[in-house]
C-alpha cells in the first residue's frame, strides 16, 4: 500500500513521504489563491472550491474567508453549504458533511490522530479517522471535532464545544466534552 492508501484507510502512514507533501503543498497554493479572492467575487469562489473539494452538492455553498485545509479532496458537503471564518479541516481521513450544514467561526475538524509517546510522534507516524456530519446541522463558533466522531441529524453543537464522540441525530449538545443536552 502507498502511503496514502494507509493514511485513507485508517492505518498509520508516514506524513513526510513525498507524494503526500506534494499534495499538500498543491493544496496550499490553491487554498492561498482562495483566500485572496475579493469576497465579492461569488462565482469564482464557488468554482474554486469546486476544484478543491471532493464534492460540493450545488452551487449554494459559502465558506467565508479564510479557509484552510490540508488535501481538500477529502471533503465532501452537501447541499446549501456554509462555513464562516477560519473554518480549519485537517482532512486526512474522509470529512463528509451533509445538506443544509451551518459552520460558525473558528470551527476546527481534526481527522489526523498522533501517538502521546513522544519517542513514537516523533517518528512522524500518524493514523486519521473519517469524521461525518448528518443533515441540517448547525455547528456554533469555536467549536472542535476530532478524528472518528459522527455527528447526526438535526443536530445543534453549542459554541465552545469539544466533540470527542458520536452525538445521535435530533440533539442539542454542548460542553468540553461535548454531550447531549437535549433530544429534539
Amino acid at each position: 500500500m502507498t502511503e496514502k492508501e494507509k493514511m485513507l484507510a485508517g492505518l498509520p502512514y508516514s506524513a513526510v513521504d513525498a507524494q503526500l507533501l506534494k499534495e499538500l503543498n498543491e493544496c496550499k497554493d490553491i487554498i492561498f489563491r482562495y483566500n485572496q479572492l475579493l469576497p465579492s467575487m461569488r462565482a469564482e469562489r464557488t468554482a474554486m472550491l469546486k476544484e478543491l473539494l471532493g464534492h460540493v452538492g450545488d452551487d449554494n455553498i459559502l465558506i467565508n474567508q479564510p479557509f484552510y485545509c490540508d488535501y481538500g479532496k477529502h471533503i465532501s458537503v452537501g447541499k446549501r453549504f456554509f462555513a464562516n471564518f477560519n473554518f480549519t479541516v485537517l482532512d486526512e481521513a474522509l470529512v463528509t458533511i451533509g445538506d443544509d450544514c451551518f459552520v460558525g467561526p473558528n470551527v476546527g475538524v481534526y481527522t489526523a490522530c498522533h501517538s502521546t509517546d513522544p519517542v513514537e510522534r516523533n517518528t512522524r507516524r500518524e493514523w486519521a479517522l473519517p469524521v461525518t456530519i448528518g443533515d441540517n446541522v448547525w455547528i456554533g463558533g469555536s467549536v472542535t471535532i476530532l478524528a472518528g466522531v459522527n455527528i447526526g441529524d438535526n443536530v445543534t453543537i453549542g459554541a465552545g464545544s469539544v466533540v470527542t464522540r458520536d452525538i445521535p441525530s435530533n440533539s442539542i449538545a454542548v460542553g468540553n466534552p461535548c454531550r447531549v443536552i437535549k433530544k429534539l
